[in-house]
Formats: structure tokens, C-alpha cells, sequence
């Protein structure tokens, strides 16, 4: 069995830069999120040791999914995952990788309102604990809440998934540095709930993803992989 630095290392179909930098909100500061998508040869899920399914490291702020993973969370409409797919920042995409972004379209559909409220409403409540501990937010969590809220909103109403922020950088930033009320930011949040809820009823989204054209891939990925180590 490879080790998982291994498995990263030489059998990566697909990695790319993700956090601040992918959605344009960058600073001086901001740390280098990679997260990538590795393809675990066929006969080692023959085995009873499986795998791992995701895999931290080996760099610092690196961390991978076996491919099935990384799938199955994709037509689940998780938002970390399906924003994975779509960063304008790739650093490494293989032949295999070069199949598998091609169906980004496969797994969009109007399950991400659900999933992208559902965590939104998880990360408001943290806020309002700070409010309520602190008197204050944590500033950078209320941006990228802002920036996630806005990006599943255009989602619904374009049916293409964006994550650069594009002309919202820099009133993004200056809620990162505390230069907006919170009393303003509440209500820009609720905003953008709200647009989001409505584009939900008139998205051009499918209702379900294209889990038959993902698990073709999937199985001839797989199978692919069986032939080249037999």
C-alpha cells in the first residue's frame, strides 16, 4: 500500500488553489489553500486495508480526496467541494483530470440551495454566539459567510457556479477589517438569504445532478486504472 503522501504525490489527476486567492479576496496576509483530487489505483480497493478516502498534507494547507469521495460529496451539493471544481486557479490536472472537469455541470443542481443555506446557517449562528460572547464577530468568518451567501444566490439565478467575488472585493475586505457594522452586515446577510430563496424557485438548475454521467466516469476511471497495473 502506498503511503498517503505517495497517493498525493503520484497519483493526483487534479489540484488547485482554493480559499482567498481563488475567490479574489487575497491580502498580504492570506495563506495558500490547495486542495486536490487523487485517483487510488483500482487494485488496492480489492484489498480488505482500503484507501484512505481524503488525505492531509503533505504540504501545509494541502488536503485531497480519493476520487469516489470527492464525487459522491460533489452530488451531495457539498459547497466546499463543488467550489473545489470550479477554481480559476489549477495547478495540476492529468488526462484523467481532463475528464473529470468537463462534468462539473453534472453535479449542479438545485440541491446546492439546501446544502449552501444549510451551511450558512450553521457559520450565522457562530457569528451570533461571538456577537452575543464578544460583542463582536469574527470579521473574517462574516466575510466569507457574505461571499458564500452571494455566491449560491448567482448560482440559483445563472446556474453557473462563480466563486470570485469580482466587484465585491472591496466591500468584502472592509467587512474583514471591521469597517462595517454589524447591524449592516446582518442585514445584508438576510438580504442574500432572501434573493437566494427566491432564485431557488426559477433556477434554471436541474433538481437532481447527473449522478448517471458522473458514475460512468467513475467506472471507466476505475476500470482504466485496473487494465494499466494488470
Amino acid at each position: 500500500m502506498p503511503t498517503p503522501d505517495e497517493l498525493v504525490r503520484d497519483h493526483t489527476i487534479y489540484s488547485c488553489v482554493m480559499g482567498s486567492r481563488a475567490f479574489g479576496l487575497a491580502t498580504d496576509d492570506s495563506d495558500t489553500d490547495r486542495r486536490g483530487v487523487f485517483l487510488a489505483p483500482t487494485p488496492l480497493q480489492w484489498r480488505f486495508d482500503k484507501p484512505p478516502t481524503h488525505i492531509e498534507g503533505p504540504a501545509e494547507e494541502q488536503f485531497s480526496w480519493e476520487l469516489e469521495r470527492f464525487c459522491e460529496l460533489a452530488l451531495r451539493a457539498n459547497p466546499n467541494i463543488l467550489e473545489c471544481l470550479h477554481s480559476p486557479l489549477v495547478e495540476h490536472v492529468d488526462d484523467t483530470g481532463r475528464e473529470l472537469l468537463p462534468l462539473r455541470g453534472a453535479f449542479l443542481s438545485r440541491q446546492a440551495h439546501q446544502t449552501f443555506v444549510r451551511y450558512a446557517t450553521g457559520q450565522r449562528k457562530k457569528l451570533d454566539a461571538d456577537v452575543r460572547q464578544y460583542g463582536a464577530p469574527r470579521w473574517k468568518h462574516a466575510m466569507h459567510l457574505l461571499r458564500l451567501l452571494a455566491t449560491c444566490r448567482d448560482l440559483l439565478r445563472t446556474g453557473e457556479l462563480v466563486i470570485d467575488v469580482g466587484d465585491a472585493r472591496e466591500r468584502l475586505l472592509a467587512v474583514k477589517r471591521g469597517e462595517v457594522s454589524w447591524q449592516e452586515v446582518e442585514s445584508w446577510m438576510t438580504r442574500l438569504a432572501t434573493e437566494a430563496d427566491e432564485a431557488a424557485v426559477r433556477s434554471p438548475l436541474p433538481p437532481e445532478p447527473d449522478r448517471r454521467a458522473v458514475e460512468d466516469f467513475l467506472f471507466r476511471t476505475r476500470r482504466a486504472s485496473a487494465l494499466r497495473a494488470g
